[in-house]
């Protein structure tokens, strides 16, 4: 398994010879041996595709691609670091909650307003995170950014979950998200997140919740 949890805030990176991973730029604290970082423009192993996807969701800024031999320091911000352990299911992440992941995954991307309708376009306009979310699919390693830890919540048929859509990271599973509210259409102009607003998951799988609705 290529990270290992230091402490909170920090996640230290195998790297061997003809393996590869991928990091927001930005992310690299210090490192150990022969590495090399450069920009990868194609956006993973998701290509074209997985980086007009990152293009739509605002995000100019390419990965960046970490090869060679040696280890590397990992963290962003001072945000707590969650790793997230991916067994041929998909995860579904945040883009900019994204710290690094393995080069065995295969990165793509999710429009939410496909799962959540009319009500998955509201959640991108009004609660202030995108429509588009990065999926990572296959065997390995993810490491994700919040505030404040992070907590997982099953989710099963019998019992779907409510999250504020701000504190919101990342699901995995056989899942469908909606954005539902208790307001009218009136009473939600200027409003964020909060009880107001509800991304409801249903399914099979689990939701990783932040403690702080903070925006990254």
């Amino acid at each position: 398994m290529a990270f290992r949890e230091i402490n909170g805030k920090m996640v230290e990176a195998t790297v061997a010879p003809g393996q590869r991973l991928f990091s927001q730029r930005g992310a690299m604290l210090a490192y150990k041996g022969e590495v090399s970082f450069t920009p990868n423009m194609a956006g993973g192993q998701g290509g074209i595709m997985s980086m007009i996807g990152r293009r739509v969701a605002n995000e100019d800024t390419p990965l960046m691609s970490v090869e060679g031999s040696g280890t590397v320091l990992f963290g962003h911000g001072g945000h707590h670091i969650q790793v997230i352990r991916l067994s041929g299911d998909t995860l579904c992440v945040e883009a900019d909650r994204l710290l690094a992941f393995e080069g065995t995954l295969q990165q793509g991307t999710m429009f939410l307003g496909s799962q959540g309708g009319v009500m998955g376009m509201v959640r991108g306009q009004v609660s202030g995170q995108g429509l588009f979310t990065t999926t990572l699919k296959g065997h390995g390693a993810v490491a994700v950014m919040a505030h404040g830890g992070v907590i997982e919540i099953p989710i099963s048929p019998q019992r779907p979950v409510h999250v504020d859509p701000q504190a919101y990271v990342a699901h995995h599973g056989d899942v469908r998200n909606k954005l539902s509210t208790a307001l009218g259409w009136r009473d939600m102009v200027g409003r964020g997140s909060g009880e107001a607003f509800q991304l409801e998951l249903s399914g099979s799988g689990a939701v990783y919740v932040q403690a702080s609705e903070e925006k990254l």
